[in-house]
């Protein structure tokens, strides 16, 4: 695939633009002016505190709300998402936190919800051989597709929603806080999924509190503010500079933190020479 670049050292083709996005219920401004591009084979983190607007833009992303202002592109093309539907037609496909999954239905019957190969005389073979290749293909660790999904784990079930917005050859995967109460066993299972996905071709978004996790598989982090760009970083960033981008302030526990290892540091230099 030749328009993939290596991780972390270069983009791909440009899938989906914004630029200058807004969003407004009544007289709250929830969206201005954001500007986002996301590449194939590559990884972006959007992350802000608490009404940042991150969840405001997924849904715009997901065609759940139409931006009262600004464009989107697809591939180079202008378009205008009416509704989720729309949106997956398109190739964007969304993982929300709660993943929206049936516990009480089996893990084949979990990925093709909604799109039931035949609907009036489910061919069950050929779903079940499908969710297999899918699963196979993110190295999945499910031991058997007839498993009721209440029977998995946290990272098993996040690996069931990922399989599942694979079904229709996506082109963007967002993902809503993929490791969220995850273990730490568990939490780097979902993260080699977000790796391979990536590997796959397809342009990633994943929404994230947890900078770790987001240094870990992120090519890009872009912070968002008070409903606003507020910059974008690589994952060598210092802590108190994402920490400053995102609350919008420099002098904070982590900066101070920071700057007396600096003075620690540089004190015990002086004495050792």
């Amino acid at each position: 695939m030749s328009n993939l670049p290596s991780p972390r050292t270069g983009r791909g083709e440009l899938v989906l633009g914004l630029s200058g996005i807004s969003k407004n219920f009544g007289a709250v401004s929830a969206l201005t002016d954001i500007d986002l591009e996301l590449h194939a084979g590559e990884v972006v983190a959007l992350v802000g505190d608490n009404g940042a607007g991150k969840s405001t833009l997924v849904k715009v992303l997901a065609g759940v709300h139409q931006p009262t202002s600004g464009t989107m592109t697809f591939q180079g093309k202008p378009v205008t998402l009416t509704g989720p539907s729309s949106a997956l037609e398109l190739g964007i496909a969304t993982v929300f936190q709660d993943l929206a999954l049936c516990e009480n239905l089996d893990v084949v019957a979990n990925i093709f919800l909604g799109q039931e190969t035949s609907p009036y005389h489910l061919d069950e073979t050929a779903m079940e051989v499908r969710a297999w290749t899918l699963l196979n293909e993110l190295a999945a660790r499910i031991p058997d597709v007839r498993d009721v999904v209440a029977s998995l784990s946290g990272g098993q079930r996040q690996t069931v929603a990922i399989a599942r917005s694979l079904l229709l050859n996506p082109k963007v995967i967002m993902l809503d806080e993929p490791t969220a109460a995850l273990g730490v066993a568990q939490t780097a299972e979902v993260l080699n999924l977000i790796e391979r996905v990536r590997a796959k071709g397809l342009a990633v978004l994943m929404i994230s509190h947890n900078m770790e996790d987001v240094r870990a598989v992120a090519d890009r982090i872009v912070v968002l503010r008070l409903g606003k760009n507020n910059g974008v970083f690589t994952p060598e960033a210092s802590n108190s500079e994402l920490v400053g981008a995102i609350t919008g302030a420099t002098d904070n526990a982590v900066s101070r933190r920071a700057e007396r290892r600096r003075a620690d540091t540089h004190t015990g230099e002086e004495a050792g020479a």
